[in-house]
């Protein structure tokens, strides 16, 4: 099963680095690829703590995230400003020499300046179990992706704009 997923997101890669090859050939084309995850296993063991920070396995999963998008050149990492989100994101952003760009995830129901502010780049965007799928419909346009179970840390949800058409997908990593 771990291999069935591997291969399927190695083929949405290639669908996607072939879709901004051709996008160089003709300058009239605009490629805009997202890839948003939810933040990495977070402690739990404070309830009243409101911004922990990641266990070890949270950690992992960070550099796990790191290496399934190796072959991926961001030009933005985007990040909610929570421990959890920001560590979860950091060593994408180290790998692409990028500064994390902080977001606030209640401004994420109106997403048009985010799409022209991204607009013709490729971009990874952490958030959280409500605020993902939320950015992630925001950004489609429909109402489709529900919150994530509070067990789940590995969606990676991809949406790819060309030219104004947009596609979309959900892949589970875990």
């Amino acid at each position: 099963m771990k291999h069935l997923q591997i291969l399927a997101i190695a083929l949405l890669f290639v669908f996607n680095v072939n879709a901004q090859e051709k996008a160089k050939n003709n300058s009239e084309t605009t490629v805009t690829t997202y890839y948003f995850i939810r933040h990495a296993e977070k402690d739990r063991t404070d309830k009243t703590d409101r911004d922990p920070h990641l266990i070890d396995i949270g950690l992992d999963r960070a550099e796990q995230w790191n290496a399934i998008l190796a072959n991926i050149k961001f030009d933005a990492v985007y990040s909610t400003n929570y421990n959890r989100t920001k560590e979860t994101a950091q060593p994408t952003a180290t790998k692409n020499n990028l500064e994390i760009t902080l977001y606030d995830p209640r401004g994420i129901d109106n997403a048009e300046g985010f799409l022209n502010d991204t607009k013709g780049k490729t971009v990874l965007v952490v958030g959280h179990s409500n605020t993902t799928p939320a950015f992630v419909n925001a950004v489609i346009k429909q109402k489709k992706y529900q919150d994530i179970d509070d067990n789940n840390n590995g969606n990676i949800y991809i949406v790819t704009i060309i030219d104004g058409k947009i596609s979309d997908t959900v892949l589970t990593i875990n």
